[in-house]
């Protein structure tokens, strides 16, 4: 079984929503068609500061997608990586695939000189963040939203 994890493409899509949507209903949560085609579309335009999107392919089968934003920070010079959506097929957990779709965006984020990825995370996801205390830092943050 070889993994790869790379860039999205275009033939990707159909395979792209299957995961996008088990990461909402994941989070108990749904988006309409129009923003699937938004993001979609976003993450392939290319365009400085939009959205990027990579996948891990197993055996030619899309199994996990990461995506991210570059984007200025009051405190820093460069921009930052914000790591939004990160997704495994839960079939294939335990495989190290959410940990390779991670060190992707950093290598992503130190080739664009991006000096900090972070990413947010709900507190029952448990699997999730028992991997991201190990290639993470938990910090003393805490999100309110509007």
């Amino acid at each position: 079984m070889t993994l790869t994890v790379r860039p999205l493409t275009a033939a990707d899509e159909a395979q792209w929503r299957v995961l996008w949507t088990g990461y909402l209903d994941y989070y108990e949560t749904s988006v309409p068609e129009e923003v699937y085609q938004s993001s979609f579309a976003r993450m392939l335009s290319g365009e400085d500061n939009e959205f990027h999107g990579m996948v891990a392919e197993l055996d030619g089968k899309l199994v996990g997608l990461v995506h991210y934003l570059f984007h200025r920070h009051g405190w820093k010079i460069e921009n930052v990586c914000y790591l939004q959506d990160l997704y495994t097929d839960p079939t294939v957990r335990g495989k190290s695939i959410g940990r390779a779709l991670i060190e992707a965006t950093y290598k992503a984020a130190d080739e664009a000189g991006a000096p900090a990825v972070y990413w947010l995370t709900q507190d029952f996801n448990e699997a999730g963040r028992r991997l991201y205390d190990r290639v993470g830092q938990l910090t003393p943050f805490i999100k309110y939203a509007r």
